[in-house]
């Protein structure tokens, strides 16, 4: 039996639409703050907000690098990330290169995930990087490659979804994800997931995050 109480503790508690005001980032922190989340995952510019808002729990800060299109350089993506970890994040959630990905360059798709993981290992305080690997423009060869490259760049989850560009996290891409990276390995099911059932299959699939803008109601079984 999964309690909502260990739900909550998996939950990146997500608000990263353009419209997005500063009363709303202070709804959100208060959210995590009320229903235990894990995390706040938000928009770089609001780092600084939650971040004087969160500073005495225990509320993770969440940002995004490359969001949604994963297209920018690793020069771009690093100079991302270290902003974003100056201002008070302590996980990034960045988005392939699909296009490099693709292509067959695996090199270029690994130096663009190593550039953000060292940045995280520069700031020397557990930073967590997830990368998102859009499952669902991908077929299952490209994602056993994407969840490869990811392991050996030194990120710490494989991600699923931005929810923007595809469909959401499936209970099949997490179960097949979860086969590729082992047992150990982070597994981040994200997009599409509103209900308690939801995120109670993909959790039973594997995943040991879930990324929702619907975690109140996961909560509450509304």
């Amino acid at each position: 039996m999964i309690t909502r109480e260990k739900i909550a503790s998996l939950i990146d508690q997500t608000l990263l639409k353009p419209d997005a005001t500063k009363d709303d980032i202070r709804r959100l922190c208060r959210e995590a703050m009320d229903y235990g989340f894990w995390s706040i995952c938000i928009n770089p510019s609001y780092i600084p907000l939650a971040a004087s808002i969160l500073q005495d729990t225990e509320i993770k800060i969440c940002s995004v690098v490359g969001f949604p299109l994963g297209a920018n350089t690793p020069e771009v993506k690093a100079f991302e990330a270290e902003k974003a970890l100056r201002d008070g994040a302590n996980e990034i959630d960045m988005v392939i290169n699909l296009g490099a990905l693709k292509s067959g360059d695996y090199e270029l798709v690994k130096r663009d995930i190593r550039s953000v993981v060292e940045q995280g290992i520069r700031f020397q305080r557990g930073i967590i990087v997830k990368v998102i690997i859009e499952t669902g423009l991908l077929i299952d060869s490209e994602k056993a490659l994407a969840c490869k490259v990811v392991k050996e760049s030194g990120a710490n989850f494989v991600k699923t979804s931005t929810g923007i560009n595809s469909r959401g996290a499936t209970v099949q891409d997490v179960e097949f994800i979860r086969r590729l990276v082992g047992p150990e390995f982070g597994v981040k099911a994200s997009g599409g997931i509103r209900t308690y059932e939801d995120a109670i299959k993909l959790i039973e699939a594997g995943a040991n995050r879930i990324g929702t803008s619907s975690g109140v109601s996961i909560i509450k079984g509304t």
